[in-house]
């Protein structure tokens, strides 16, 4: 098994803790909802992310274990809280009245639209240069500048390019 990867123990706390919140979510609004798919993905800097066309929600793996307590306690239910607003609501901002309202009222959470975990041990980044400075570039910019875009320096304005 990779360092990365959760046992089926942890697996199943992350996804009874989604079913307790939809569950709570059901009462609170007196409807059922569709359950969602759980998947356990490393995904950048996102703790979760939630598909709403996929009925999806995703949770990075290193970040759960890194921060078990507060996933459960705040991610969860902020990922869930999307799905349920995409049910109730359809297209809307993403952290917008509707989804607080849920945090709050449903879930009694704050509603922080990013958490605050060390995400140095997940995150990958690129050297690349200018004619003044390096530059740490995330894993999605170089593999934009690999497909042909280009990024200048703000200060010399010229093209980065790998160190």
């Amino acid at each position: 098994m990779a360092t990365h990867d959760l046992t089926q123990e942890q697996r199943r706390v992350v996804t009874d803790a989604v079913f307790r919140y939809y569950k709570q979510a059901e009462k609170y609004f007196s409807r059922t909802f569709s359950y969602p798919s759980v998947t356990f993905r490393r995904s950048g800097r996102n703790a979760g992310t939630a598909f709403l066309q996929q009925n999806r929600l995703n949770f990075h793996p290193i970040l759960y274990k890194e921060n078990t307590n507060a996933f459960l306690d705040d991610v969860v239910p902020h990922e869930v809280s999307h799905l349920l607003v995409w049910a109730l609501f359809g297209r809307v901002q993403p952290h917008g009245k509707e989804w607080q309202s849920i945090m709050i009222d449903v879930f009694g959470r704050k509603p922080d639209a990013t958490h605050q975990f060390d995400v140095k041990r997940v995150t990958r980044s690129f050297l690349y240069q200018c004619n003044c400075d390096s530059h740490a570039l995330s894993t999605r910019r170089h593999n934009n500048i690999s497909k042909g875009a280009q990024y200048k320096c703000k200060k010399c304005n010229a093209v980065l390019r790998m160190a």
